[in-house]
């Protein structure tokens, strides 16, 4: 008897204790001891099995990359904060925007220069916009949300220099490869683009969010988003930086030092693998070691100039410590939803999805039921990458024995990887967002799940109308 049914066991056990508990990290760890002890039908084993999917995770190269990334960005915010930089740009942009509508337009316009990955855009705004939030009653919710639908709906529609392009071809190709299709899989993906329904759907609502009047930001929410913290918890370390000097160029010079190191590398790292254009080479280029090595750069740089500006050594070590240690909470839930992934795979979780959609379906509804089921998917393993790997072989093969739309059938994979990102509270983006932002990441995770459900369901219209259409 198929007991693949038994992979979903993990993901309801999290998204149940989630809820109850508003507190993500127990139910992670349940869920990751539980499908363990199913797989190995035995506690100490399964036990034994956990922790090996914990080590697992710290082994694959691609996720040391992104945890080394945080923790290093995050020791270069702990620099600038107690250099002054975030201080002082907080006053000096606090001095131009006048409105709330102000500081969330400033959020959109920092797209041109931190486009190339999610998590290294979040961190580069986070911690100013945080700043800058106590000048008005506006929601931290509302700038989360709109920090994230600013970056998760554009960096997905970007064809060039993103942390994702490399991959999304790959697995674009190795459908292709494996239908036995002519066709170019970059040019495949670029067609697929206009068919990412959900992404350019909150798109266009996150602007609208932006720049149209609501009453939510009348909405005295600011002290309730938050989980309540002990009076005495960071206390010593909250009054000296109240008595930092203010100097934005402590700021503004590594931040673009920053930027500038992430776009030439990713152009030399491109040229290294075999490109002939800056517009290959972006494409080509590994976007999450060039992060990780230019924040490395970066930092070594940074620590240089404030020694210049003779900034007391054992500080600027103390708060590189701290601040990496303030994104030890996100770095914990990604292992843990790592080894999530790896164990319901184990479990027979890509088979049971195949085996549940059957042979049967219409072409014109392939795109949309795709769609649909990988957000739910989505929605439980948080990851976008976790989802398209899991749902392109399955969509090619559908979209070939069905004579779906293949384009289409690739952009509603993308989607609802898309949504998946956006919307789970197992996803980086919003585990990053909510840390930085100081929000409970359930209740957080709920907020945005409300406009994402709406996006979702109207992009599946979308999909069964443009079935219809070319099919």
């Amino acid at each position: 008897m198929s007991v693949e049914w038994l992979s979903i066991v993990p993901f309801i056990i999290v998204i149940g204790f989630s809820i109850w508990l508003k507190r993500i990290l127990p139910g992670l760890v349940l869920g990751v001891l539980t499908g363990s002890i199913l797989l190995k039908s035995g506690w100490l084993s399964g036990s034994d099995q956990a922790v090996t999917y914990m080590v697992e995770t710290l082994s694959d190269e691609t996720n040391i990359k992104i945890i080394g990334f945080l923790y290093l960005f995050g020791g270069l915010v702990g620099m600038m904060t107690i250099a002054g930089g975030i201080k002082g740009f907080s006053e000096w942009a606090g001095g131009k925007i006048h409105s709330q509508r102000g500081l969330l337009t400033l959020i959109w316009l920092t797209l041109p220069f931190t486009f190339m990955m999610p998590m290294f855009r979040i961190m580069m705004i986070g911690p100013v916009v945080k700043s800058l939030l106590g000048k008005w009653n506006i929601s931290r919710q509302k700038v989360g949300f709109t920090m994230d639908v600013s970056t998760s709906s554009v960096i997905v529609l970007l064809p060039v220099a993103t942390a994702f392009v490399g991959f999304m071809v790959s697995l674009v190709e190795n459908g292709i490869h494996k239908n036995a299709l002519e066709w170019s899989a970059y040019s495949v993906f670029l067609m697929s683009i206009p068919f990412n329904f959900f992404a350019i759907i909150m798109l266009i609502f996150g602007l609208a969010r932006t720049f149209w009047p609501s009453e939510e930001n009348k909405k005295k929410q600011y002290k309730a988003e938050g989980d309540e913290a002990h009076p005495f918890h960071r206390s010593s370390i909250n009054k000296e930086l109240s008595l930092v000097k203010a100097q934005p160029w402590n700021l503004i010079i590594p931040l673009f030092l920053l930027l500038g190191l992430s776009l030439f590398l990713l152009w030399q790292d491109g040229r290294a693998k075999g490109a002939k254009s800056v517009f290959d080479a972006f494409t080509q280029a590994d976007a999450t070691f060039v992060m990780l090595l230019a924040v490395f750069l970066t930092l070594t740089v940074t620590f240089l100039f404030y020694a210049i500006r003779k900034l007391p050594l054992h500080e600027l070590l103390f708060h590189f410590i701290d601040g990496g240690n303030q994104m030890m909470q996100a770095i914990i839930l990604l292992i843990l939803v790592w080894a999530l992934s790896l164990n319901a795979e184990d479990l027979g979780f890509s088979q049971f999805v195949s085996s549940t959609l059957g042979g049967f379906l219409p072409a014109f509804t392939v795109p949309a039921i795709l769609f649909v089921l990988g957000s739910l998917v989505g929605y439980f393993i948080g990851s976008s990458w976790g989802t398209w790997g899991l749902f392109m072989p399955l969509g090619f093969s559908l979209a070939a024995a069905t004579d779906a739309p293949i384009v289409m059938t690739v952009g509603a994979v993308f989607a609802s990887g898309s949504f998946g990102a956006m919307t789970s509270p197992l996803g980086d983006t919003t585990i990053t967002t909510a840390s930085i932002m100081e929000l409970s990441l359930v209740e957080y995770a709920y907020y945005k799940l409300k406009f994402c459900a709406v996006g979702a369901g109207a992009a599946a219209l979308l999909y069964l109308a443009a079935g219809l259409f070319l099919t």
